[in-house]
């Protein structure tokens, strides 16, 4: 009899449907024999779910200010102490992961593809196109992340929405590069001179061919850069062109806890914490998608 796990490890799959469905289970089987990769797995997935549920998770309101509780040490009835306001420092560090989870969610979803259409145009055209295309690449890399986002809020002005735009604009570059360096390993190869061949426009190439081969490499840079994205919406959040008061965003709340820190260490302590935490969270679980994606790697069986 054929179980499940036959069927998604069959070497000769019937549908392209069931080779899809081996693959994600080759990956997955993978992933779970890579400790530090489900350790970030589980960290991202605690990000999510506190971020969905964050109402009922949250044991004050995070805006509520009290001046008769302020400075608390972490007790019974605040977790995690209270600012210099009375605020419950455990609600705002929960309701700040919706923040930063829909930063890097956004982030990701502007720059990865942006880099990835304009890493494919350079590989694939080659000639003055990508000349052209990483010479502004190029520009963008020369500079620190962190300086360029700088900029790029201080022309569009504080606030989180712009905030994510400056990021987006910053993180492109990377995307871009490792797009281009995947579409010359196989612009030329035998399966992309068939479909040619066969009539198919440029356009269709890329859209059909070059880009599904591009996804698992830019996956793996996305996880990757996250923590990069996280810390630097907390520095944009710390200097005060991030997330504006009173919202609960972890870079902020640092900033606020800094004239603290010798004697009330927990108001700056607690939201730094969280940012390592899932900083880490998203190191591990790249590392261990690069493991599994990278066909070189041999990981993937």
């Amino acid at each position: 009899m054929t179980t499940l796990r036959d069927w998604l490890i069959d070497d000769s799959p019937a549908s392209p449907m069931q080779a899809r469905l081996g693959r994600f289970y080759r990956i997955f089987g993978a992933l779970m024999r890579n400790p530090l990769a489900v350790v970030g797995a589980i960290i991202i997935l605690a990000l999510v779910l506190t971020a969905l549920f964050a109402p009922w998770l949250a044991t004050h309101d995070p805006l509520r200010q009290s001046l008769g509780e302020r400075l608390l040490p972490p007790s019974a009835a605040h977790w995690m102490g209270t600012d210099e306001l009375g605020r419950d420092i455990w609600s705002r560090v929960v309701y700040g992961a919706r923040i930063t989870l829909a930063i890097v969610t956004l982030v990701a979803v502007l720059a990865a593809p942006a880099g990835l259409v304009i890493g494919v145009a350079a590989g694939y055209f080659g000639g003055w196109v990508d000349r052209i295309l990483m010479g502004i690449t190029d520009i963008f890399l020369s500079l620190p992340k962190l300086i360029l986002a700088l900029a790029f809020v201080a022309a569009l002005g504080p606030g989180i929405e712009n905030a994510i735009i400056a990021i987006a604009i910053t993180s492109w570059p990377g995307y871009a590069r490792v797009a281009r360096a995947e579409t010359l390993t196989f612009k030329n190869s035998e399966f992309i001179s068939a479909v040619r061949l066969l009539g198919a426009s440029s356009l269709r190439v890329n859209l059909g061919h070059v880009l599904p081969l591009c996804t698992s490499s830019m996956i793996v840079r996305v996880t990757l850069d996250m923590a990069g994205i996280i810390l630097t919406a907390a520095g944009l959040g710390f200097i005060g062109l991030g997330a504006q008061p009173p919202l609960p965003e972890w870079g902020a709340m640092i900033s606020r806890g800094r004239s603290f820190i010798l004697d009330q260490w927990w108001v700056a302590t607690m939201p730094g914490f969280a940012i390592i935490l899932v900083s880490l969270g998203f190191c591990f679980l790249g590392d261990g998608l690069r493991d599994v994606l990278d066909p070189k790697s041999g990981e993937q069986r």
